[in-house]
């Protein structure tokens, strides 16, 4: 199932893809969208994300009722969604500046469309891979349009049931794509760890035969290596320069130095995963050295009894392993002996 997004390979073989999400983070400015893709470059980060919507193409600008926002929970009380998407969105004008800068600085760069007109916008900028985000994942025209370019693509998932999650995936495979990946997601901002259920990510790759990851938006970076340790093969967080700086979604993105242990840790936990194995590595085999075993604690004549006093269970591992001990209580050593003695059969 090993998937490729340019030239970066993404699959169980593979060490995680990561990707740091800009969305609003650039808070209307262009100098600091650009200041935010060379410091997630500087992290190690293989991807940049950007989103592709303006409010006009996301909602209407209507400001009562389901159009506003009320939860007093939610970091975005008190605007409209017009509002909101409008102090949000990234300038369509801005996003090929962003992507040079991000290419020429070794990173991949692709974004989320949020309709058809995103999509026709990003062909013509020969975007190499799309991701739908998960308000969009029942929306299963745009997923075919999205198909209908060629080009990889990456699914978040949150609120969806197996069943729309099944719908979207035949959707997908029966336009003829096999290129895709589908994060675990919870669209809480932020989300807790309680709520990551980073257990669901081996059951998707059994239930849908295809490369998992996790749109994490905890703080810190746990439960994304622990999704690796689950398998996970794509980690997507939100990033900015520095969370006290403000902005739409600065309250649950990691800030450059988090991010840079991110990309160093799920890697770490990517390589320990390894495969089933018991007894002596290679790498265990000058280590045996150091085992416990049995060996002469006293100068001994021919003759003399071993007890408990001339026989210790001492490191190193030379000697016979510690089971054997009760076994030579009692019996003669047909040898003098020096203090020290590895203990083995002939000494009886």
């Amino acid at each position: 199932m090993n998937i490729s997004i340019k030239e970066k390979k993404i699959g169980l073989n593979h060490k995680p893809f990561i990707i740091a999400e800009m969305s609003g983070n650039h808070n209307k400015s262009l100098e600091r969208g650009l200041e935010i893709v060379e410091a997630a470059a500087r992290t190690g980060a293989h991807a940049l994300k950007i989103q592709t919507y303006t409010a006009d193409t996301i909602t209407l600008d209507i400001k009562t009722d389901e159009f506003f926002i009320e939860d007093k929970n939610s970091l975005w009380k008190g605007k409209s969604l017009y509002e909101l998407y409008e102090e949000a969105y990234t300038p369509w004008e801005w996003h090929e500046p962003i992507m040079k800068h991000a290419n020429e600085l070794g990173m991949v760069c692709f974004s989320t469309p949020f309709d058809d007109t995103a999509v026709d916008y990003l062909e013509d900028l020969n975007m190499p891979a799309y991701k739908i985000a998960s308000f969009e994942n029942t929306h299963l025209p745009l997923i075919k349009k999205v198909v209908s370019t060629g080009k990889p693509m990456i699914i978040s998932t949150g609120m969806a049931s197996v069943a729309e999650m099944d719908e979207m995936v035949q959707t997908i495979r029966d336009a003829g794509c096999e290129q895709f990946i589908l994060l675990k997601c919870t669209s809480t901002y932020p989300a807790t760890p309680v709520n990551s259920n980073v257990l669901t990510i081996p059951h998707m790759r059994k239930l849908f035969n295809c490369e998992i990851g996790l749109s994490d938006h905890t703080m810190g970076v746990g439960a994304s290596i622990a999704a690796v340790a689950y398998g996970a093969t794509v980690i997507e967080k939100h990033f900015t320069l520095n969370r006290a700086d403000g902005g739409v979604d600065s309250a649950f993105s990691l800030e450059p130095e988090e991010l840079k242990q991110l990309v160093i840790e799920t890697e770490r936990a990517w390589e320990s995963l390894g495969k089933i194995k018991y007894g002596t590595s290679d790498v265990e085999k000058g280590s045996l050295t150091f085992r416990s075993s049995l060996y002469i604690a006293e100068d001994m004549k021919k003759g003399e009894v071993l007890t408990k006093n001339n026989l210790r269970i001492v490191r190193p591992g030379l000697g016979l392993p510690p089971k054997y001990y009760e076994t030579f209580f009692g019996r003669e050593v047909n040898r003098t002996l020096k203090k020290g003695t590895p203990v083995d059969w002939d000494i009886l």
